[in-house]
Formats: C-alpha cells, structure tokens, sequence
C-alpha cells in the first residue's frame, strides 16, 4: 500500500514523503479501514513540524481525522466488512488503516466522505466548546479566525442558540462571507482595531473568546473580554504564546484554559456522548450545518494539496482522496 510518512520532524513539504509499505493486519479488537477521504487540518501540519501536543514516534505517517470503508472486520463482526466509517487516528495519509472498532462511527447515510471527513473534530470542537462556555441565548462570543472552518461551524450553531457572534478576519471578502452566514460583528484586524470596535458594539466587552490564533491577537482578543470573561484558547496558528496581561487579568477577574476535544469527550457520559454525536451529524445530514470543500487532491498529490492548504483566502478544506474499490 502506499502512505505519506516522515523520518524527522520539519516543514511538510521538506519532510514528507510518499513510500510503499505492508499492508497493516488488524488484531481481533480492530478492523482494517480503507480510507477513501482525508482533511488537512492544522493539528496535521503541527505533528509533522513536532509543535503539536502529541509527539510523533518516527517514522510517522501524517493526519489524523479520515473517513473510509471497513474492509477486515473485528472478530466479533461488531463493524461489519462495507461498513463506511468516520474515525481519528494517528497517521491516515495511508491507504489502509487499522483502528479499534469501539473508535470508528458509522457513516450517516446521505453523508459523502470529502464531508464525513471532516464530521469529526471542528464540527464536535464548535458543539463541545460552545457547551462547555455556558454561553447563553444574547450573549457576546468572540472567535478568532472566523473564516475558518471552525470558526463558521461556531457561527452557525451559535446563532440557533441565540448567541451574538463577532469574529476576526484578516480580508473584507471574508467579511462579507460570515455576515452572509450570520455573524453579528465581522472586524477586519488589518485595518480595524479589534478592541475599539468590540467596545463600540457590545458596550462592555464579550463574554467569551474561543482563540485559534494566539500571539499579539490572541492578547487582544483578551482585551475585549467583559469583566468576569472567559477566554478559552484551542490553537496557536500564529505559532506564538499568547503574552498574557496580567493586570487585566487580576482587575477584570478574566478567565484562561485550553481545550482539548480529546479530553472533553473523555469526561462525557455515554449519554452525552452520544447526544454531542447526534446532534452534529443530524446537522450536517439535513445540512442545518454545513462544511465546505476548497479542492480535492489524490493521496499522491499530498505536496500540491499542502500548497494549496498554505495559499491564503481559502473558503474550504482541502482534500485527499483514495479511490474506493
């Protein structure tokens, strides 16, 4: 079969490389996936250049969120072989993949795979975040990158919630695109200043900060906040701390933690965590929630599909695909 992997940590492109390899045998517990759709997410590309909070065991193959068809069942058929399925795992830029069965999620019917692909961790990180701030119906978010995918799946489950939503942007053709989309406040941090802007429309500040970025904006972003405000931090694509002020934070009785989805879902009921499931792929089925799809790459063209993961002003994921047969 044929994977992309990495002997050493570093900038995909330098490091990444397409090789053949065994077909992996699953153990009784397992089933043996063919993954047919892979997203590229930030997480991805954090692994490979070592920066993320798992640390690779080289050689190491690439991404971790894919969806595919049970092609060996687990010994006690509890996945069946045609099966589709949704799953995480270390290392899905491969053909073949072998999980635990208890970790894969049937595919809804009606659910393509370049969507089924990407059900799993920004759709149930916005659900899971967005439940665990406690926000309440009229009260003000604020998301950095809101052009993200993330940050418009927040948009639209936020607004059925009754949320305020005001997001950061770096492009006013992304303002355009996530007023369309219902955010109540789109700033432009090119050219506005964020935490003018946020005083002027929400008169005391956001409630709460979901932050991707980090660095200078992320500390910003932490200025907006109301007294009292919570900011919850899930990222860092500036790839810089946050340089927290620790003055507002005393003062203004601001609140900072990480979330982790890994670790949220672990401290979920079985009840909660079937209702979290639930509710996202019954949105994304009768398309209440939508994600969107940029352009579609064969596993072999991974180095075009990073290129074009990297171009700005993207509206959508990029894809790898593998043939079903």
């Amino acid at each position: 079969m044929k994977q992309v992997v990495f002997n050493e940590t570093g900038m995909p492109l330098d490091v990444l490389k397409m090789e053949e390899a065994d077909m992996p045998t699953p153990k009784p517990h397992e089933v043996r996936i063919r993954v047919t759709a892979r997203n590229i997410n930030p997480s991805d590309i954090m692994f490979v250049r070592g920066m993320y909070g798992i640390t690779p065991k080289l050689p190491s193959s690439a991404g971790f969120e894919a969806a595919g068809i049970v092609e060996t069942a687990d010994a006690e058929n509890k996945i069946p072989t045609g099966t589709r399925v949704i799953f995480t795992a270390i290392g899905t830029w491969k053909e073949f993949v072998c999980v635990p069965a208890a970790m894969v999620i049937p595919t809804p019917a009606g659910i393509t795979d370049e969507v089924a692909c990407q059900a799993f961790v920004n759709p149930l990180t916005a659900y899971g975040m967005l439940e665990k701030s406690g926000l309440k119906a009229g009260e003000w978010l604020l998301v950095t990158a809101g052009a993200s995918a993330f940050g418009k799946l927040v948009i639209q489950l936020g607004k059925k919630k009754g949320i305020k939503i005001a997001c950061t942007v770096r492009r006013d053709e992304q303002k355009v695109l996530l007023e369309e989309m219902g955010a109540d406040l789109v700033i432009n941090t090119e050219k506005e200043k964020l935490q003018k802007v946020i005083m002027e429309k929400t008169e005391t500040g956001v409630s709460v900060v979901f932050d991707a970025v980090g660095g200078t904006l992320g500390a910003r972003a932490m200025a907006s906040m109301k007294p009292g405000g919570r900011m919850m931090v899930f990222g860092l694509l500036s790839l810089e701390n946050i340089p927290l002020n620790s003055g507002l934070l005393i003062f203004k009785d601001l609140k900072v933690e990480g979330f982790w989805l890994t670790t949220w879902m672990e401290s979920l009921t079985h009840e909660e965590r079937n209702t979290a499931f639930k509710t996202v792929f019954g949105m994304l089925l009768s398309q209440q929630m939508k994600v969107d799809v940029d352009a579609v790459y064969p596993l072999e063209q991974f180095a075009d599909a990073i290129q074009a993961y990297e171009t700005g002003g993207r509206n959508g994921k990029i894809i790898l695909s593998s043939p079903a047969e």
